[in-house]
């Protein structure tokens, strides 16, 4: 098994504990505003805090069908959460599992800086395509164009 380790930082318009917040209740916000991306998102186990399963189902079309998503670690002052995303089909078949750490800062023009951490962890000698990658990457930083977008469109949303 491989591991794959990225950075990324993604800067918004919006203030950290906002974009945090939209994050946290990813499962409520997601399918309303990107049926495109999610049919829904099901918490399976728990009450959205350290331990809460979330099944994430995407819509039709797409190379995902399905993933679960596990918080292992999630830390309102410091606007920190650590998650694990395993079990899929399609592109996520590879994957054993995927643990992120994410991380909001402020930009200091009002603003914030989301940091992500991953590690990518491919079920045995299978490859991942650079493709694949960068299909994934662009996908996300899409749908975080579109919470940036719903929360400057919505000031007292996440507030």
């Amino acid at each position: 098994m491989g591991v794959i380790r990225f950075e990324k930082e993604a800067p918004a318009a919006v203030a950290p504990s906002r974009m945090f917040k939209a994050f946290v209740d990813s499962h409520n916000l997601l399918p309303k505003i990107a049926p495109q991306a999610f049919k829904s998102i099901d918490i399976l186990q728990g009450d959205g805090g350290v331990g809460t399963i979330k099944l994430w189902n995407f819509a039709d079309g797409g190379d995902f069908k399905h993933s679960k998503q596990r918080i292992d670690a999630l830390d309102k002052d410091n606007l920190t959460s650590k998650y694990t995303v395993y079990e899929g089909e399609g592109a996520a078949a590879i994957f054993e599992k995927a643990v992120y750490d994410v991380k909001f800062e402020a930009s200091g023009n009002g603003g914030s800086i989301c940091k992500v951490a991953a590690e990518c962890h491919i079920k045995g000698d299978q490859e991942l395509k650079e493709e694949l990658m960068k299909d994934a990457e662009e996908k996300a930083t899409a749908l975080y164009n579109i919470v940036e977008a719903h929360l400057l469109a919505n000031p007292d949303l996440y507030a």
